[in-house]
Protein backbone atom coordinates (compact mmCIF):
# COMPACT_ATOMS: atom_id res chain seq x y z
CA UNK A 1 0.00 0.00 0.00
CA UNK A 2 1.21 3.40 -0.42
CA UNK A 3 0.78 6.90 1.30
CA UNK A 4 -1.13 8.13 -1.56
CA UNK A 5 -3.92 5.08 -1.34
CA UNK A 6 -3.82 5.42 2.44
CA UNK A 7 -4.42 9.36 2.08
CA UNK A 8 -7.59 8.73 -0.10
CA UNK A 9 -9.27 5.74 1.94
CA UNK A 10 -8.81 7.89 5.56
CA UNK A 11 -10.64 10.74 3.78
CA UNK A 12 -13.23 9.21 1.87
CA UNK A 13 -14.35 6.91 5.17
CA UNK A 14 -14.19 10.18 6.96
CA UNK A 15 -16.75 12.05 4.36
CA UNK A 16 -18.65 8.66 4.16
CA UNK A 17 -22.07 8.08 5.38
CA UNK A 18 -21.21 4.27 5.35
CA UNK A 19 -17.77 3.99 5.74
CA UNK A 20 -17.60 0.17 5.79
CA UNK A 21 -18.88 -0.08 2.37
CA UNK A 22 -15.47 2.46 0.99
CA UNK A 23 -13.40 0.76 -0.90
CA UNK A 24 -9.65 2.12 -2.19
CA UNK A 25 -7.73 -0.08 -4.43
CA UNK A 26 -4.71 0.77 -6.42
CA UNK A 27 -2.76 -0.63 -9.33
CA UNK A 28 -0.42 0.49 -11.89
CA UNK A 29 -1.05 1.94 -15.16
CA UNK A 30 1.83 3.29 -17.66
CA UNK A 31 4.04 4.45 -14.44
CA UNK A 32 1.77 6.04 -12.52
CA UNK A 33 0.09 4.65 -9.54
CA UNK A 34 -3.94 4.91 -10.41
CA UNK A 35 -6.20 4.93 -6.63
CA UNK A 36 -9.68 3.58 -7.01
CA UNK A 37 -12.03 5.35 -4.54
CA UNK A 38 -15.80 3.52 -4.93
CA UNK A 39 -18.49 4.27 -2.96
CA UNK A 40 -22.03 2.85 -1.55
CA UNK A 41 -24.82 4.17 -4.17
CA UNK A 42 -25.55 7.99 -3.53
CA UNK A 43 -22.13 8.39 -1.50
CA UNK A 44 -19.69 9.77 -4.13
CA UNK A 45 -21.86 13.15 -4.01
CA UNK A 46 -19.95 13.63 -0.66
CA UNK A 47 -16.45 13.50 -1.62
CA UNK A 48 -17.34 15.32 -5.03
CA UNK A 49 -17.87 17.96 -2.88
CA UNK A 50 -19.62 21.23 -4.67
CA UNK A 51 -17.69 21.81 -8.18
CA UNK A 52 -15.32 19.20 -7.12
CA UNK A 53 -13.17 21.11 -4.85
CA UNK A 54 -13.05 18.46 -2.30
CA UNK A 55 -12.32 15.75 -4.97
CA UNK A 56 -9.58 18.33 -6.16
CA UNK A 57 -8.55 18.69 -2.84
CA UNK A 58 -8.52 14.73 -2.32
CA UNK A 59 -6.26 14.24 -5.70
CA UNK A 60 -3.81 17.01 -4.43
CA UNK A 61 -3.49 14.99 -1.10
CA UNK A 62 -2.42 11.81 -2.94
CA UNK A 63 -0.57 13.20 -5.66
CA UNK A 64 1.42 15.02 -2.58
CA UNK A 65 1.53 11.83 -0.57
CA UNK A 66 2.93 10.08 -3.61
CA UNK A 67 5.84 12.48 -4.31
CA UNK A 68 7.25 11.38 -0.57
CA UNK A 69 8.06 7.72 -1.97
CA UNK A 70 8.72 9.14 -5.81
CA UNK A 71 5.02 7.74 -7.36
CA UNK A 72 3.13 9.73 -9.11
CA UNK A 73 -0.76 8.72 -7.78
CA UNK A 74 -3.92 9.61 -9.80
CA UNK A 75 -7.48 9.17 -8.06
CA UNK A 76 -10.25 7.69 -9.74
CA UNK A 77 -13.66 7.95 -9.24
CA UNK A 78 -16.29 5.17 -9.53
CA UNK A 79 -19.88 5.50 -8.35
CA UNK A 80 -21.74 2.14 -8.11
Amino acid sequence: MSRGRDVVEVVARALAGRPDEVVVTEYDRRGQTVVELTMAPGELGRVIGRQGRTASALRVLAAAAGEAEDQRVVVDFRDE
